[in-house]
C-alpha cells in the first residue's frame, strides 16, 4: 500500500470511529455531517470525498464494523474442534464488543429499525456472522457433540444475539467484572439449552 492510500485508510478509519461514536451517542438523525467532521479533526469537504453521503457513511460503517466480527468469528474457530469453537466464538464476540462498544450498541439499535435504507445491507451482514456460527453449530451437530434436533439457524441467531446483549449490558452495568466470568455465565447458558 503506498503513502496515499494509507492515507486514505487512515482518515477513513477515523471518520468511521467519530460516526460510530457520534450516531451511538445521539442518533443517526442528530448527528450531522459537521459533527463527524469535527470529531474526526477533518474538514466537511473530506467526509464527502470519502463518502456521498451522511448514510453512504453509516452503510459502509455497518459494513466495516460487521465485516470485522465476522473475520474474528473465522480466526477464532479456525481448526478447533466444535466445543472448543463455541467457547472461541463467545470470546471472540465479547473481546469484539469490549473494544467496539459503541459499534455493538448502534448494531443493537440498528436491528430493530426496519424502516431504514440501509435495513437489507444489515440483513446481509448479520446472515454473515451468524453464518460463521451457524457452520460451527452444524459441525457440532455433524459431530454429535450437539444434540441432532437442534435447529442450526435458530440456535446460531440466539448465540449471535444473547452474546451481543450480554456483552453490552456487562460493559455498561459491571464494566469491573472480568470477561472470563461474562465467559463462563454465557456458556452455561449454552450448554442448558444444548
Amino acid at each position: 500500500m503506498d503513502g496515499r492510500s494509507r492515507r486514505r485508510g487512515d482518515t477513513r478509519q477515523r471518520l468511521y470511529e467519530a460516526a460510530v461514536q457520534l450516531i451511538a451517542e445521539q442518533g443517526f438523525s442528530a448527528t450531522t455531517v459537521d459533527d463527524i467532521a469535527l470529531r474526526a479533526k477533518v474538514a466537511k469537504g473530506t467526509v464527502y470525498y470519502n463518502f456521498k453521503s451522511k448514510t453512504d457513511l453509516f452503510e459502509e460503517l455497518l459494513r466495516h464494523g460487521v465485516g470485522l466480527l465476522t473475520d474474528e468469528f473465522r480466526t477464532a474457530v479456525a481448526g478447533l474442534p466444535p466445543r472448543e469453537a463455541v467457547r472461541a466464538l463467545v470470546r471472540a464476540q465479547l473481546e469484539y464488543i469490549r473494544r467496539y462498544q459503541a459499534f455493538a450498541q448502534l448494531l443493537i439499535s440498528e436491528m430493530w429499525r426496519t424502516n431504514r435504507e440501509w435495513q437489507q445491507t444489515l440483513i446481509l451482514l448479520r446472515e454473515q456472522a451468524i453464518g460463521v456460527i451457524a457452520e460451527t453449530v452444524q459441525a457440532g451437530v455433524d459431530s454429535g457433540d450437539l444434540p441432532p434436533e437442534l435447529d442450526v439457524r435458530v440456535a446460531s441467531a440466539a448465540l449471535f444475539g444473547v452474546g451481543l446483549v450480554v456483552a453490552v449490558d456487562w460493559l455498561v452495568f459491571q464494566p469491573e467484572r472480568p470477561v472470563e466470568d461474562v465467559e463462563e455465565s454465557l456458556l452455561a447458558i449454552v450448554r442448558r439449552v444444548v
